[in-house]
């Protein structure tokens, strides 16, 4: 390798490096506005996560699609600050077109054999226990996205065990903002636990993608 070329990647290391660093101390400033209650602080924190997350898998050489990913979740994220149902319903559709983008991404590879029929299971019973408790223009929109979130945490499994619990997490995020629309009980500062889990499931699958990317190239 030529002398530019690994100044150019020793950059690329370095920027890399910044970005998630600035993901995380960004991560930990909501994490603690939510804590505090301090609403500023989350508003301001929550819309930087994505765009530093999908900056950083950039520089790293990431996929397209995998950007794109994340620029919708940032998109829901957006729009979830709001609490107007129409912004939901927008910002559930942003979420689920980054969805759509990982299923595209993850390709054919075989997922792990218990995977299909777990998430399957999991699927028909969170439709069928949310369904009643849901307002009653919001459940074929829940339903339809559970489906897309579920097959994307499925398909996340193939790619090995970060990307496969990154998806796991995210599934897991997304289910307790549903069961708050549904109003069951909810565990103490339940922005707090949803925000960890989400920002850390979009971690791990942005990971878990970045080190399958660079096994197929080498």
């Amino acid at each position: 390798m030529s002398a530019p070329r690994i100044r150019t990647a020793d950059t690329a290391g370095a920027v890399g490096r910044a970005l998630l660093t600035a993901f995380a101390l960004a991560v930990l400033v909501d994490l603690g506005s939510l804590l505090a209650g301090a609403e500023t602080g989350h508003r301001i924190a929550k819309p930087l996560l994505m765009p530093l997350l999908a900056a950083f898998t950039a520089v790293r050489g990431g996929p397209r699609l995998l950007v794109a990913a994340l620029l919708f979740g940032w998109g829901g994220d957006v729009f979830l600050l709001s609490g107007a149902d129409w912004a939901f319903l927008v910002g559930m559709g942003s979420f689920a077109v980054g969805h759509i983008c990982y299923l595209v991404l993850f390709g054919r590879a075989p997922a792990p054999g218990w995977a299909g029929p777990v998430y399957g299971a999991a699927l028909v019973a969170a439709v069928a226990l949310l369904w009643p408790d849901l307002p009653a223009d919001l459940r074929v929109p829940v339903a339809g996205y559970a489906l897309v979130l579920t097959a994307m945490a499925w398909r996340a499994s193939a790619l090995g065990p970060v990307a496969g619990l990154g998806g796991a997490l995210f599934l897991i995020s997304d289910m307790v903002i549903a069961t708050g629309v549904a109003e069951w009980p909810q565990p103490p500062v339940p922005d707090f636990w949803i925000m960890l889990v989400y920002s850390t499931g979009q971690l791990l699958l942005a990971l878990g993608v970045l080190s399958a990317t660079r096994a197929e190239r080498s």
